[in-house]
Formats: C-alpha cells, structure tokens, sequence
C-alpha cells in the first residue's frame, strides 16, 4: 500500500485531504497530493492576481469549503456527518465513529469511478486509454465521424465494437527524434475491441499495418465544420487509413468497416505520448524478454526475462520490430499484446486501485492523450464504456490479429493480404457476438437454444409464406432476396413488404408458433443462426393468409449467403490477458 493508503502522503495532513463542498454539504476528497486547497471538482476559478503580481486571499468560497463549516477532520475525530436532505430517515447508527464520509460522498464516487476506468485503459498500445474525474472533460478532444461508420451514442445491454488507434505522429517533446518525424499520424497500430452483449467475454483484434487492402472513399470534417471527400486508393497499405491525404479517424473506421464487414461503434486515437504518460502513470508495465535487445532504432534496451518498463522505455518496447521473430509487424504485434495483457493486470492491481495519487496522475494523462468521436465525448459515456469492458474477466479476453498471408502480387513479399480461407471466418464471429474463449454455462445455454430452433421437422418451399422487409440500408435487398426465393428455392408464397421501419443490425425471421416448420424451412435455405428467430405473431398478406416476416439486417450479405458464424474459431494464434507472455 502506498502512503495515501497508510494515512499520509507527502508528508500532509490525511484530514486536509477532506474538504466541505457548500453546495451539497459533504466532504469531499481531494486527490491532488500538490494542492491540498484547491476547489472541489467542479469548483470556482482561481482568481487572477492583482496588479503588481501579487494575488489577494481567496474567500473561504473560492477555497471550496463554507467559512461556516465545522473544521476539517483531524485523526481520531468523527467526521461530521453530510446535511440531511428533507424526508431523510435518521442515521440507524448515529454514534458510529466515521473515519472516511459515507459510502455516497462524491470524493468516493471519484475512486470507484476512476477504478472502472481501469479496465478499459487495456486496449491502448501505440497510445490508448483514458481518463477520469469531472473537470477532465474539458481534455477530451473530440473528432466528428462521418461516412456511417459510427454509432450515435452508447448502450449498455448491446455488444459494441470500439477501435483502438495509436498513431506515429511524432509530436510532443523528445518525439521528433523517433524516424519520420514529419508523419501526418498513420494507423500505426490498431486494435478493434469486440465486447460480447452478455460481457462474458470480448475479443481484441489487432490489424496489421502493413496489410493490404482497398480504402474507400471518405468524407472528413475540420474543426471549423467544413467538410471534404478523400478519394479512396485500391491496392494501400492499412495505415494510410489515417493521415495520408488528410484521413481522419472516421476514415479508418469505414475502412475497417469496408474490409471485415464489422461495424464500428466508436473511436479512440492516442500519439506516442500517450504511451509515455499512461505508463509513468500507473508506474511501470512488466515485460518478458527471452534475449536481451538493444535496438538503436527504437532506443530500447532490455535485459533477458522480466523487466518493468514506462515512459521512453515503454514506447520503445512497442515500437521495436527489429528485436522479435524475424523483424516484421506480425512478430511486433504479438509482443504488444502481451503487453496490453500485462497494462491490464497492473491496471487492476491493488497497488493501483489503492492509490489516489495514481488514480490521479492516469485521469489527468489519459484524458490530455486522448481524442474520441463526438458521440463519446463525454467523461459520463466513457465511465460506462470501462465499467462494461470490466465486466469481462481477462481469462475471458482474447487477443488475436487478423489471419493474413504474404501479398502474392509482390516478387518478394514485404506486405501481407488477409487470409481468404480464415480472415472471412474470423470476421463473421466477431460480427455474431461469438465468443473466442470457453466462456460461462449460461452462454453455452443460450447457444444451445438457439440450435435447438433450428432443429425439427421443415416444411416444403412450397408451403413456406414470407414477407421480406429491408432493415440493412442496401438498396434494392428486399427484392433481390425475393427474387432469389423464388427462382432459386421455390418459395413462391413469398412477397416484398419494402423497407422497415427502421435499420437494424441483425437479420430476424419473427413467425408464430405454427409456423415453426416454415421458420426452420427458411432458416436453412438462408443460413440464418437460430438466434434471428424470434417467435411472435404472424402478419397476414394480400390474400389474407397468415404469413412470416424476414427483416433484413445491416448483417446482410447478399442474397443466399448464409450469416451463420463459424461455430468454432479457424486456427488462429491467439492469447488471452490473464497469462504472462514473454517475447521472442
């Protein structure tokens, strides 16, 4: 335990770390050990010093604590109890001795919060991670993401798909001396977090830098609202998704969307300073080397086996290529995630979630590190956003990178092309919220109800009725979709009921429970999993017969291809965030 833990910390007074906020009446604690006086969060501004530089006294007020208060908590004193709102039932304990305010005073809310936070700060490796504590919201710098390629806001009960962005910009001081100090910030390195709607377990998906792909069309906006079109180039490496022609962000996130089909909910970008504060911050990630390395390129110099690593040291270890396997991207990722898989142990350490001071020093490095979509650009929605990731245990967390293989247009092989026969596979899973990991009964209850759905008698195509709705947003679905029932499958009793209501994400087939034996029928010509069934009414159509509804999802890939995820992961390497992995 740190000295803010054993009662004193910088040789200050532990009760001057407690102070009276007038507007709620409660005590409040004061995380910053260097300012023991400075105003409750949020608070009033310190006033400007007086001509002739010297500044006058602050009021009580402008100190963040009422003139009238009772004086602050001394050792071995109770700490006055908060003023009672009206109806309030009296304290069932009112001579109980309190060392600390109640469980509901905000300075506590500010450590349980800033906990949370923690789980999330693990997906972060070029840069990544975040924040905490009300007046750091002003830190957050927030980009507009145009093109569809974002959510509008955050829910809790849903899957959600967040990337992760560390770019190369070379910024910031000590910075410029790091290879091509005149970079726009490619996608150096990029994760995509996939948290399962249950929260049992969530899967981090690097994408290789130097993977080839198509990147299209984007439209981008300043920061003075005016917006412009950057053409999309065929054949590109991945990391010119970001910086190149002036991309933004957004760009990387329809890229992404563009190449694995996977939507993108959010965004989060960090530099290499990001890297150096976040590390410092929580004081040191350990690492395991099975040789030593000394990598004049990226100044990193480390000892065989264990060793703990921040700010200079910490950014090296993610920037060298040249210290592992045969020097390539691939052989670096994989050292980034265990370090990732480490960042999250040291993150949720008693050594950290006991210290205030390194709840602090992370709020305060991550906020400044970070730049996010608009639709999250609150530090409320972030707070969600890391309570839900600390949901999943890390044995539960997979890390993996996209399966690719060498770029056969290229003699001599220096880039990579995602894997035909495996990448598709991988992609689907993620897009059907299929876990990665052996992960709780209840997930593999719910699994085997849905098969079970699907088994059972079927009826003939000729007696299968269907209205097919388009919710996917692609024009023109529902009718190729009919056209395909009916010419390519017999389902004749079928008819387009044009577009929904409203998009949605996944495909559904609601039916009643008579026609359970259509359900099945049409499941199986389409490839449907047994999760977009959904028994419920049916409708009747124009010759007043009872009849199913298909909704068409954004999951939808054409008529005829079936959406059904891979019921087991392709052979992929992967890792999970609970194991010690050491770098070769």
């Amino acid at each position: 335990m740190d000295a803010h833990g054993r009662g004193r910390a910088d040789n200050m007074d532990p009760a001057d770390q407690w102070v009276l906020n007038p507007q709620t009446g409660e005590y409040e604690l004061q995380l910053n050990s260097s300012a023991p006086q400075s105003p409750p969060v949020p608070g009033p501004r310190r006033p400007a010093p007086r001509e002739g530089g010297a500044p006058r006294e602050r009021t009580a007020h402008e100190k963040g604590y009422s003139s009238e208060a009772p004086a602050r908590p001394r050792p071995g004193r109770d700490v006055p109890q908060p003023r009672r709102r009206r109806a309030e039932p009296e304290d069932p304990e009112p001579g109980r001795r309190r060392g600390r305010p109640k469980k509901k005073s905000k300075g506590k809310k500010v450590l349980v919060w800033s906990g949370g936070t923690l789980a999330f700060v693990i997906v972060a490796t070029a840069g990544f991670g975040y924040w905490y504590i009300q007046d750091l919201e002003d830190n957050i710098q927030k980009t507009a993401c145009g093109n569809g390629a974002c959510s509008d806001g955050f829910a809790k009960d849903e899957a959600f798909n967040l990337l992760v962005i560390g770019t190369d910009k070379r910024t910031g001081a000590g910075n410029g001396g790091y290879g091509d100090r005149n970079s726009p910030g490619h996608a150096d390195t990029t994760l995509l977090l996939h948290v399962a709607e249950d929260r049992s377990n969530a899967t981090v998906m690097s994408i290789p830098r130097d993977m080839v792909i198509d990147i299209p069309d984007c439209e981008t906006t300043a920061q003075d609202g005016s917006t412009k079109v950057v053409p999309g180039t065929p054949n590109t490496r991945f990391n010119e998704s970001l910086g190149q022609s002036g991309r933004d962000a957004s760009c990387t996130a329809l890229t992404v969307k563009e190449v694995t089909g996977i939507q993108v909910d959010h965004f989060m970008v960090a530099d290499f300073n990001a890297v150096k504060t976040l590390t410092t911050a929580i004081g040191g990630v350990e690492v395991c080397v099975e040789k030593p390395i000394d990598d004049p390129k990226s100044h990193l110099k480390l000892p065989a086996g264990k060793s703990t690593v921040e700010g200079e040291q910490a950014l090296g270890f993610l920037r060298t290529r040249y210290s592992f396997g045969n020097s390539g991207d691939l052989d670096r990722i994989k050292a980034q995630q265990a370090f990732l898989g480490s960042m999250m142990r040291k993150m949720s350490s008693s050594d950290t979630l006991t210290s205030p001071t390194k709840l602090n020093d992370l709020a305060q490095a991550a906020t400044k590190a970070l730049e996010v979509d608009a639709a999250i650009g609150k530090v409320s929605v972030l707070k969600d956003i890391a309570l839900e990731i600390k949901k999943v245990e890390p044995k539960n967390m997979s890390f993996m990178t996209v399966p690719v293989v060498d770029n056969p247009a290229e003699p001599t092989p220096v880039t990579v092309v995602p894997d035909p026969a495996k990448a598709p596979q991988v992609f689907q899973m993620i897009q059907e919220d299929v876990s990665f990991t052996e992960v709780k009964r209840k997930k593999k209850e719910q699994k085997d109800a849905e098969a079970a759905r699907l088994k059972g008698s079927k009826a003939p195509a000729s007696e299968v009725r269907v209205r097919v709705l388009n919710g996917s947003a692609k024009s023109g679905a529902a009718q190729t979709t009919l056209t395909w029932l009916q010419t390519s499958q017999g389902v004749d009793k079928s008819e387009n009921g044009g577009n929904a209501d409203a998009t949605q994400k996944r495909t559904t087939l609601e039916y009643a429970p008579d026609q359970a034996d259509q359900a099945r029928a049409l499941a199986a010509m389409m490839g449907l999993p047994g999760s977009a069934l959904e028994e419920g009414e049916s409708v009747d159509n124009a010759q007043g017969m009872p009849t199913m509804t298909l909704t068409l999802g954004e999951d939808f890939k054409g008529a005829g291809v079936p959406l059904t995820a891979p019921a087991k992961a392709p052979d992929v390497d992967k890792s999970t965030a609970d194991k010690t992995q050491c770098a070769k």
